[in-house]
């Protein structure tokens, strides 16, 4: 059996006993926020293994470069990316795609903090080489919608001290969105004069720019706020990882995390290989219950995507509509680019139940793994004969109808679906820890959708956790939350920002299309 090993230094251990917040020590943090410490120091490893080259993955691994504490650190990135293409991450993962949003318009006030930040990179287009240049990103503006009673006008919410999203609705969200986005632009006028409410159903399908579509009862518009391009976003960040020298690829699929007694000491291959380092960071986004068992913490859901080709008389009647979202049905559509329409849903989404050859790392060394079938994705990279449930499809149209004033396209052929698949928490906050019943081993999931905004600024974060700083604002937010054998499975996401069923199963609403 092959062996690729870097170090056998101890890693810097976890906190102990049960999935308590993370400590922090009081090292240097590239971050502005303020962090949380304690005496527990951090000690650097010597090698690091990053399982996945999603948003998390490679914003990580570009942020460890720019770190001097890890200047001696021998990093690599192991994907299940296609050893002759060389490009990372593979075309199956939640974000390679033709657009994501890229806002600020949270109800959680430090993801729209957050959110700013990366928006300020995300509009840096001087040079060719800046993240938002050639197309990368384009501020159209969003339209953030919601349906249900229409609030007083000119009224915006005063956001709680302790927000409880779980009791949120659509309503309350974007509500609570537009109290944020006001406050970050309190001290600048030029981003204030971007934020308009819409009261009534008019003044939503005048913002709208589509000459008659609309959607929701109430809303704003964010001039500020817009898409970029998924694919060539994180095309430009393995670039910039690359051109460190300092990153080592491997293209391989993870079956299984090695372990020594409670240590993890690496991953082994599918192919036989197994690469060795002193601290793993598991970053596999939907697939990692396959290598964990995180039943109590977040669930792999698929999500519809539909694709319509559009005629240039089409897209020239869309060209200056904002990005459109619907909180309370989780429906939105993103500019036509290249005259191709894409429509989607952010949903409490499908489950796949899958049975696994290799069972994933349980809780703690003393248990067993409690789920033997976890959800899993099924992409078309998996099953190229994959369409999408006639119930999603069916939503999505009932989108264009809504929000696309033009019949002609309602009924048209879909040029591609897709499931787009979320790891998704029950508040819809990240996971990013050290798991407290295994050294060694540093997780990262739970993007719930909304992770590959960040992009810019979320490596950062990542590595002031790993460093044991984490921010002070994501402080029980991002930590692994407590369990015990009572503890049930988690099957969905609430956070007043998801439409469509609860507990759908993918398998099930596919036999419904025959």
């Amino acid at each position: 059996m092959d062996s690729m090993s870097a170090s056998n230094q101890d890693t810097p251990s976890s906190s102990s006993s049960n999935f308590s917040p993370t400590s922090q020590a009081n090292n240097h943090s590239s971050s502005n926020s303020n962090t949380a410490s304690n005496d527990t120091l951090f000690s650097p490893p010597s090698s690091l293994l990053i399982v996945g080259s999603g948003v998390f993955g490679l914003s990580t691994a570009l942020a460890l470069t720019r770190r001097p504490e890890f200047s001696a650190c021998s990093i690599t990135v192991i994907d299940r990316s296609d050893a002759a293409s060389g490009v990372f991450p593979a075309p199956d993962a939640a974000s390679v795609d033709t657009s994501r949003i890229i806002r600020a318009d949270y109800a959680d006030s430090a993801y729209a903090a957050l959110g700013a930040q990366a928006q300020l990179q995300w509009r840096n287009k001087s040079k060719p080489t800046d993240l938002g240049a050639q197309g990368r990103y384009t501020e159209s503006g969003l339209l953030l919608v919601a349906d249900g009673a229409t609030p007083s006008p000119n009224t915006p919410p005063t956001p709680p001290a302790k927000l409880d999203k779980t009791k949120l609705t659509g309503m309350d969200y974007a509500r609570l969105s537009w109290a944020n986005v006001l406050s970050l632009a309190s001290q600048n006028p030029d981003l204030a004069r971007h934020i308009r409410e819409l009261p009534d159903t008019t003044s939503i399908r005048d913002a709208a720019r589509t000459g008659g579509g609309s959607s929701g009862t109430w809303g704003y518009i964010n001039e500020g706020s817009g898409w970029a391009d998924a694919g060539a976003s994180m095309a430009w960040l393995y670039e910039q990882v690359k051109q460190t020298e300092r990153v080592t690829f491997v293209a391989g699929t993870v079956i299984s995390l090695e372990r020594d007694g409670d240590r993890i000491t690496g991953a082994a291959l599918s192919d036989g290989r197994i690469l060795s380092a002193d601290l793993v960071m598991l970053a596999a986004g939907a697939w990692t219950a396959s290598l964990l068992d995180i039943s109590t913490q977040a669930v792999a859901t698929g999500q519809v995507l539909g694709y319509l080709d559009i005629t240039q008389e089409e897209q020239d009647q869309l060209n200056n509509m904002p990005v459109i979202l619907n909180l309370t049905s989780g429906l939105f559509i993103i500019p036509p680019r290249d005259r191709v329409l894409k429509i989607a849903r952010h949903a409490y989404g499908y489950l796949n139940p899958t049975p696994l050859s290799v069972a994933p790392l349980p809780l703690s060394p003393s248990t067993a793994t409690s789920n033997q079938r976890p959800s899993l994705p099924r992409t078309s990279l998996s099953d190229p004969t994959l369409t999408i449930p006639a119930e999603g499809e069916a939503d999505l149209r009932a989108c264009l109808r809504e929000m696309i004033p033009i019949p002609a396209i309602w009924d048209r052929r879909f040029s591609k679906t897709r499931l787009c698949w979320y790891s998704d928490t029950p508040t819809g906050d990240f996971v990013v820890d050290y798991h407290p019943e295994w050294k060694g081993l540093f997780v990262t999931f739970g993007d719930s959708g909304h992770a590959f905004k960040f992009l810019p600024v979320l490596g950062d974060k990542v590595v002031d956790c790993i460093t044991k700083r984490r921010p002070t604002e994501f402080e029980g937010k991002w930590n692994l939350k407590p369990v015990s054998s009572s503890t049930a499975p988690f099957l969905v996401t609430e956070d007043g920002s998801r439409g469509g069923k609860v507990g759908m199963v993918l398998a099930d609403e596919l036999a419904k299309n025959k």
